[in-house]
């Protein structure tokens, strides 16, 4: 089984979520549409995006719906 491209961690102390697509950090994730805007500036479709697909996002700390700062 290989890695998903996109990895979604856990939540830091300020509730953000870094998001790192093969190995190149995107930036930090406070929501969702956060997240889908970091993906669109690597090619992919918001419509194409599956949070639930684990083939494509791999979520450390929490799943897709688990945002705000760790501890809360």
């Amino acid at each position: 089984m290989t890695a998903a491209p996109v990895v979604v961690h856990g939540p830091d102390a300020e509730g953000g979520r870094r998001v790192v697509a093969r190995g190149q950090i995107l930036g930090t994730a406070h929501n969702v549409m956060d997240l889908l805007d970091l993906l669109e500036s690597v090619g992919l479709e918001r419509a194409d995006v599956r949070l639930d697909d684990s083939d494509l996002i791999e979520w450390r700390g929490g799943g897709a719906w688990e945002w705000g700062p760790r501890g809360s």
